[in-house]
Order: structure tokens, then C-alpha cells, then sequence
């Protein structure tokens, strides 16, 4: 992970010593930009994004400090360089991810920069788990209820009522949990790929089932799999082994 930064510090010599130390020893920082104050900083921010600020404190008119409100609104990491080691405690209270002194040692920089690192990507895992965990309720969410047609327009089954879809022909059987079949003028495949998703799975060209009502199987005589309802139903050899897989998946989580 390449980080981009920006320096903020009025002392020219400091800025570019940073941006050498940087440039020769932390190929994961990349500087976007560089600032002589926070009012120059604050329009930088506006314009690009930054993961990254390497923020001097005593700076005239407006302190270092007086950033980090822009910088945490943005979720931006700071890293203090400052030759005034009094600001410390402050600096740790504002969750920095490093305070260096200058003059700035390279292993101290070093050490810094990947620690921002690791927060970095700490944080994009969380965000891209905290998105995919989105998405799968949203899946589930709209997955847990399946709109079938009826004579005089369509009626709603809860996906967990359905024990197992059966082929017949251009039709399909719903068998549900309360013993009732409702016939479908569809063909099975038009319910595939929609309850894929919800722990259904294909067993046989004609038949789809719910893991939820699968309580055992059996291939001393071919594959076969026994319900919840006392029906037995074979599974084809062609999907025998992504069965198998699917269901160790199923009852192991």
C-alpha cells in the first residue's frame, strides 16, 4: 500500500529535508502536496484526497493543532514532526500515529511511516469487510422471500417454507415445510439462480434443495440425501461432488 501525503511546515529547510528523507528511504509515502501553513493545507485538503499528513505545530497564525478537526472529519492520519518536545502528551491525545522531533531521524521516520501503514490498512479492512457484510445482508434481506405467479397475479413464499423445488417439464413443484405443493407454470431454472444464494442447491437436473431441511445422506446405493419430511432424493453424479462440498461449507459453519 502507497500512502499519499502531504507536508505542512513553514520552514522551508524542514520541508524539503522531509521530502528528501521520504523520497530516499519510505517508498510506501508518495507526497502529493507540500504546505507552508494550515490555511494552504486546508485548500490542498479540498482538492486532493490525502491518507497521509506529516503536520509541524508551531507555526505562525495557526498551530499544527488547529488542523486536525479537517484532518479527522476527512479520516486522514498525522504524523507530528515539531522541534518542541512539550507537545507530546497533546499530540498522543489527538490519536497521532507518530510524533517525531527534529531533527528527524530516518529509523524514527521509518518506524512512523509504517505504522501509518498498518493503520491504513487496518482500516481499509474493516471498511471492505463493513461493505462486503453490507452487501450480504442486503442479498439475504432481499433473497428471503421469492415472488412466484399465481393465476390472478403472484403471491410471496418465505424462502425458509421451501423444502425442495422438482421439475415437471415447463412447470415446477414447490414442496413446503407445512406438506402443501404449489405448482409454478415456470421452469426450474428460472428459480436458480435467485435462491442459489439462500443455501439452495442444484441436486439433479430436476431438482433444487434447502440445506436447512437436509438431515443426512447416504451413498452406499448412489448419492441420495434424506429430508426432514422423510423424503429421499437422489443426487446426480455429475453434481455429486459440488454437493458434497457445498454441504460440508453448510454444516461446518
Amino acid at each position: 500500500m502507497v500512502l499519499n501525503a502531504l507536508i505542512v511546515d513553514d520552514e522551508e529547510y524542514s520541508r524539503k529535508s522531509l521530502y528528501f528523507l521520504l523520497q530516499e528511504n519510505c517508498p510506501e509515502v508518495t507526497i502529493g502536496a507540500i504546505a507552508k501553513s494550515v490555511a494552504e493545507a486546508r485548500n490542498l485538503i479540498e482538492e486532493q484526497q490525502f491518507q497521509l499528513v506529516f503536520l509541524d505545530i508551531a507555526m505562525p497564525k495557526e498551530n499544527g493543532f488547529e488542523l486536525l478537526p479537517t484532518l479527522q472529519k476527512r479520516n486522514i492520519m498525522v504524523i507530528f514532526t515539531t522541534a518542541y518536545d512539550q507537545y507530546a502528551l497533546k499530540a498522543l491525545k489527538a490519536e497521532a500515529v507518530d510524533y517525531l522531533l527534529k531533527p528527524i531521524d530516518i529509523v524514527e521516520l521509518k518506524t512512523a511511516v509504517a505504522k501509518a501503514v498498518d493503520w491504513a490498512e487496518l482500516i481499509a479492512q474493516k471498511d471492505n469487510d463493513q461493505v462486503r457484510n453490507e452487501a450480504i445482508r442486503k442479498e439475504e434481506k432481499s433473497s428471503r422471500k421469492l415472488s412466484i405467479p399465481s393465476t390472478h397475479g403472484f403471491n410471496v413464499l418465505e424462502t425458509d417454507d421451501i423444502i425442495y423445488l422438482e421439475a415437471d417439464s415447463n412447470y415446477t413443484n414447490f414442496h413446503l415445510k407445512n406438506g402443501e405443493k404449489v405448482i409454478i407454470s415456470k421452469p426450474l431454472k428460472e428459480f436458480e439462480d435467485s435462491l442459489s444464494n439462500v443455501d439452495f442447491i442444484r441436486i439433479h437436473k430436476s431438482v433444487m434443495v434447502n440445506f436447512k431441511f437436509v438431515q443426512g445422506y447416504s451413498n452406499k446405493n448412489g448419492l441420495q440425501i434424506f429430508l426432514t419430511n422423510n423424503v429421499n432424493l437422489p443426487v446426480s453424479r455429475r453434481r455429486s461432488s459440488d454437493f458434497l462440498d457445498r454441504a460440508k461449507q453448510y454444516f461446518n459453519r
